[in-house]
């Protein structure tokens, strides 16, 4: 199996366009990772090689996103079981980590929020439990846009690049600055280490050859991280939660992932009828920005690694509860928003992609290294940038739950959602974003639920996210201003700005319980790309 590194030059679908198939549908944030996986699909593969195929390229085509050092959350169908899986490779924090490191603000950036990655062991979860080709044979595109090299189609970041270490600003700049749009990044280091990974598997990083040389610079940059973590960290298989939202199933990840406060945010909406307000009223919008806000609430008051305390799901996915909150919405007047303890950040350069096959299987998978770039370190000949994942923990008050306890699972927003039509699946979808995730895409479902919309045209429409840490409303430029400023006038105050990037596929099936047809669009707003098999 080949990739035309050529296929950059491919244009992202025009805006709102929608993309079809009849044997499977891939969605990325690159053409060239969308390739991959549309190649692996052609070859026989399913939707679980075509997924390490596309994670693997997206580490390559996107270093500042995703990758090996990283760690993320995935959504499964499997087909022959009918049945909604999760794989969690958001990780735990290191066992040796002290607390009292992070009482000095330097330490909350770099070296010492490094946690121990996990993505690499999560794809191998998939291959093996599901996939049906070589294990080898899964990153050989990634391999060859590594080594030969891929056109940029935007600039190295300059803020990042200062604080490279010099053996990764010889071949992410040149002149002493960074390569900019246009030219070609080829990252040889990276190619041989994923040609290890395919020789030998992820252990080969999670305490093998890579991860000696990984462990050894970690050391020596002061990170908590040791040998003996990258050979423990390993991804967790578990139960998604799901709720019925207008006659359909939307199943998302369990806790320690935080994508609960999605399925609060659509059970609250789900007690008004919002297709007969409609999306062109300040009132539908008003009524969303009180959804969203109150998730945000229900994210920070309850978020927790459910080994230390337990998350009340039943309540806060029972239709009384939505009640009881939807019934404290004044359609005139904005509530007033008190958070429950500190609101941490989280990244938005994060990287989304869906994925489905001929025979209905179906991943949706959120990965990411944190911030652009990580922590900004990488073992010199590996090419792999180790994330930031404890930068974006909840340093005060010490102890809270989104604080850095040793050895506990890490928390975050992703939300790998599948969305179940008459007993089969019908969406997948994700996004990234940062704590938008869990607001952007339940906004999205209800577009295709409530108004009938298509993927491509529920991906293009305006959204809105509540911003806790701000105590704003953002509200992106195509959101009509006569619009923003109803929400306004009850009280909002309002931001401008773009709001995360999405990917999505549909599956219709056939009265003989296969795949008929599929349907995928990339977010308008990026440089994405959906495809299918021929």
């Amino acid at each position: 199996m080949r990739i035309l590194l050529t296929s950059l030059a491919l244009a992202a679908p025009a805006f709102g366009q929608l993309a079809e198939s009849r044997s499977g549908m891939v969605s990325t944030a690159h053409p060239v990772a969308t390739q991959a996986g549309v190649a692996m699909l052609e070859s026989g593969g399913n939707a679980f090689d075509a997924a390490v195929a596309v994670a693997s390229t997206l580490n390559v085509v996107e270093p500042q996103n995703s990758g090996l050092g990283g760690y993320g959350l995935i959504t499964i169908y499997d087909a022959a079981k009918n049945q909604v899986r999760v794989l969690n490779a958001s990780g735990r924090i290191p066992k040796g980590l002290d607390r009292k490191a992070f009482d000095t603000d330097s330490n909350r950036r770099g070296a010492k929020v490094i946690a121990p990655p996990v993505n690499a062991r999560a794809w191998e979860q998939l291959s093996r439990t599901y996939g049906k080709k070589p294990w080898k044979s899964l990153f050989e595109s990634a391999a060859i846009a590594a080594g030969r090299g891929f056109v940029l189609d935007a600039a190295i970041n300059e803020k990042a690049f200062a604080e490279f270490p010099d053996h990764a600003k010889s071949f992410y700049g040149r002149n002493g600055k960074p390569l900019g749009k246009g030219e070609t990044l080829v990252q040889r280091d990276l190619a041989q280490s994923l040609r290890m990974v395919a020789a030998n598997g992820p252990d080969v990083l999670h305490g093998g050859e890579l991860g000696k040389k990984v462990a050894a610079e970690l050391a020596r940059a002061g990170s908590f991280v040791t040998l003996g973590d990258l050979a423990t960290s390993r991804p967790e298989w578990g139960d998604p939660i799901s709720i019925e939202y207008r006659g359909h199933r939307v199943f998302t990840a369990a806790p320690a992932a935080n994508s609960f406060a999605a399925l609060v945010r659509l059970g609250i909406v789900s007690q008004w009828d919002m297709k007969s307000i409609g999306s062109g009223s300040p009132e539908y919008w008003h009524r969303w920005a009180e959804a969203l806000k109150h998730g945000e609430y229900c994210r920070l008051r309850y978020a927790a690694d459910p080994d230390i305390a337990k998350v009340p799901l039943a309540r806060l996915l029972s239709p009384d509860y939505w009640r009881e909150q939807a019934s404290r919405v004044d359609p005139a007047k904005a509530s007033d928003f008190v958070p429950p303890g500190a609101s941490p950040h989280e990244s938005a350069n994060t990287t989304h992609f869906t994925v489905a096959d001929q025979w209905g299987n179906i991943v949706t998978m959120t990965q990411t290294i944190g911030n652009t770039f990580g922590s900004r370190v990488m073992a010199p000949g590996t090419g792999i940038w180790l994330n930031d994942s404890l930068y974006y923990s909840t340093w005060e008050p010490r102890g809270n739950p989104m604080d850095v306890h040793a050895g506990r699972r890490k928390l975050n927003s992703n939300t790998p959602a599948i969305v179940m039509k008459d007993g089969r699946p019908w969406i997948a979808i994700g996004a990234a974003g940062g704590h938008t995730i869990p607001q952007t895409v339940p906004l999205t479902i209800s577009r295709m639920i409530d108004h009938g919309e298509d993927m491509a045209q529920a991906l293009a429409a305006p959204r809105i996210a509540f911003v806790s840490e701000s105590n704003t409303l953002s509200a992106e430029p195509r959101l009509a201003e006569s619009i923003r400023a109803g929400l306004a006038s009850r009280g909002h105050t309002v931001r401008v700005a773009d709001i995360g990037r999405l990917h999505g596929l549909t599956v219709e099936w056939g009265p003989d319980g296969k795949p008929r047809r599929f349907t995928g669009a990339p977010d308008p707003r990026g440089s994405g790309l959906a495809k299918g098999p021929r």
